[in-house]
């Protein structure tokens, strides 16, 4: 049994936003996998909720005329990973999301929810992060665009007004178009557990496959939000297809990352990670590519 105080079910976006307004105290909720969960603990005893699981008008992924892709935030992890759409430009997010606990969760678990619950080791966050997403948001003010990197501010804390929504994650052509990327989730278990360490690698290689003209990087559970880490692309972009390249990308990120030590890891654990993980997903993502090693 769930302590609420009321439900509102929201008929539209706009709609969502005035409940949201008149309701200062309630809470967004679309899936229901990670609210009701805090429900259940008491954490939320006694809310109210602004439900936005009915809106189809928030639901599907489609390209913009631009070739911007457009992923609503009630697209659910299982049809991000099936998409056309995703499997043909940026198949790695369809990876990442397929990592995200079991069936059932991932056929009713949003990216939106993924993203706004602002934690640093969603695995849909650093594959955002490494292809530049812009989030749009919309509130009683109109529609603003706020790149993911000053999304989120803090550890469980996002860029959201109360009474605003998430209505659109766009990956610009320019981000996705001629890269390859890969994701490494770092687990306690092979499944249903939360990364340790994560680590989204993604590189356009030069048309003779010998030079990485750009290389991005970003890390979940590698800092207090998920992040992207300046030093290893630097290290990486213009440089030879080589081993050597590799083993400078991962020393480089060691420069950026700032894990903490939990139950899962220690610190210096997750330091030997993101050097691994960085070097090996450089290397699947280069071989994606077309490049040798």
């Amino acid at each position: 049994m769930y302590d609420m105080k009321a439900l509102y079910e929201a008929e539209s976006v706009s709609h969502a936003i005035e409940l949201l307004t008149a309701h200062p105290e309630a809470k967004i909720i679309a899936g229901g996998s990670d609210v009701l969960i805090q429900m259940r603990e008491g954490r939320l005893a006694g809310c109210e909720l602004v439900s936005i699981y009915g809106l189809d008008e928030l639901r599907g992924i489609s390209m913009d005329e631009d070739g911007t892709i457009r992923i609503l935030p009630l697209t659910s992890f299982s049809h991000i990973t099936r998409h056309p759409i995703i499997q043909e430009h940026i198949n790695v997010l369809g990876e990442a999301v397929d990592m995200v606990g079991g069936p059932q969760i991932r056929n009713i678990g949003t990216i939106g929810g993924n993203t706004c619950n602002g934690v640093t080791s969603a695995d849909s966050a650093s594959t955002l992060h490494a292809y530049d997403a812009i989030m749009e948001i919309t509130g009683p003010n109109g529609v603003r665009q706020l790149p993911i990197k000053e999304f989120y501010i803090k550890a469980g804390k996002v860029a959201l007004e109360h009474n605003e929504l998430l209505t659109a994650i766009l990956i610009r052509k320019e981000s996705y178009e001629g890269y390859k990327g890969h994701y490494i989730k770092y687990a306690m278990r092979n499944a249903m557990d939360i990364a340790t360490t994560g680590c989204s690698v993604n590189v356009k290689l030069s048309a003779d496959k010998k030079t990485i003209e750009h290389a991005r990087i970003a890390y979940g559970v590698a800092a207090p939000v998920p992040m992207r880490a300046m030093s290893p692309e630097a290290a990486a972009t213009g440089k030879p297809v080589s081993m050597e390249t590799v083993q400078a990308f991962g020393e480089a990120a060691l420069q950026d990352v700032n894990p903490r030590t939990s139950w899962r890891a220690t610190k210096e654990f997750r330091l030997h990670l993101a050097k691994e993980l960085a070097m090996k997903a450089l290397i699947e993502a280069i071989k994606l590519s077309g490049g040798e090693l």
